[in-house]
């Protein structure tokens, strides 16, 4: 069976607090609702981006889809996910506070198909540059910036300070990317700043720092055109393709090459299955590219042994 690393993957509650206190939970199921996002997903997300996403009542499905989504993220349901895909380890992603390296490093001690990456708590003073220091001696390969849910722009002082102390250690910086919404009209106002996924603020970032290796999550989502546009030329770029179509997959692999793509699928707010069939058909039976998105790519710029 091939190799398939899912370089984009959650464990527990990210959208509230001590979320990863759910990580251990067991026998949790989806509630049934009217979930947009499997509709999207039965298409390879062909009209995913057709219109608005952002606005109105879409917004609303996307929004209560996802929260359902993010409450089956268990380690029981994460494993189980991965063993009906055929994958064969994925990167989680914490978002502190909510989900910490702490956690999902426990996690890791139970399941080997989890590869935990770390993270930068905005919400309390400090150190930084020990606390990832640390992460990384205890298994961290690589940390997770999420600019909507953390409500910190990427291209922030303290970000910045961030990428600088976590520079040394060679390892990716994975940014959510795109503009999105995780939580009702009136709990947003507070705890997120969808603006902050647009793609100007990775293109700061990533040319301020042309040694870093940053990886541009979900390729943007609605705003893959901007990450064509305004990053191909970057030679420090990775990107993931969790909830891209065909023909957006195949553009990426074109413009940043079949060495700067990653197979992903952000679970549990994406199913596995999907870019797997995404890749497949985007590579058009291409076993070398297959090779290098499903595990090459991600394997050599995280350093793994799988």
């Amino acid at each position: 069976m091939e190799k398939i690393i899912d370089a984009h993957c959650h464990l527990g509650d990210v959208l509230y607090p001590y979320g990863g206190e759910f990580i251990e939970k067991r026998g949790v199921k989806k509630r049934f609702i009217f979930d947009i996002v499997s509709l999207s997903e039965f298409t390879l997300h062909k009209y995913a981006y057709a219109g608005d996403v952002n606005a109105g009542w879409l917004n609303d499905l996307n929004v209560k889809s996802a929260r359902e989504r993010n409450f089956i993220a268990t380690r029981e349901n994460y494993r189980a996910s991965l063993d009906k895909a055929g994958v064969s380890a994925g990167i989680c992603l914490p978002i502190p506070p909510n989900v910490t390296f702490a956690d999902l490093r426990t996690a890791a001690e139970k399941d080997s198909g989890i590869i935990p990456f770390t993270g930068v708590d905005y919400t309390r003073e400090y150190d930084v540059e020990a606390s990832l220091a640390a992460d990384v001696a205890a298994g961290a390969k690589g940390i997770k910036l999420h600019p909507i849910l953390q409500c910190t722009p990427l291209t922030s002082k303290k970000t910045f300070q961030v990428v600088e102390a976590f520079a040394p250690y060679e390892l990716p910086i994975l940014m959510h990317t795109g503009i999105a919404h995780y939580y009702s009209y009136e709990e947003g106002q507070w705890r997120e700043r969808a603006s902050y996924g647009e793609i100007h603020y990775v293109r700061d970032i990533v040319k301020a720092f042309p040694r870093v290796h940053f990886i541009v999550g979900h390729a943007g989502l609605a705003e893959v055109r901007d990450v064509l546009d305004m990053l191909g030329n970057f030679k420090n770029v990775w990107v993931d393709i969790s909830f891209q179509n065909v023909m957006n997959t195949r553009a990426l692999i074109s413009i940043f090459s079949p060495d700067k793509v990653l197979y992903a699928s952000d679970w549990p707010f994406g199913d596995r299955i999907t870019p797997i069939k995404v890749i497949k058909k985007a590579c058009r039976g291409d076993e070398g590219i297959e090779r290098r998105v499903f595990y090459e790519n991600a394997s050599e710029l995280m350093h793994l042994s799988i």
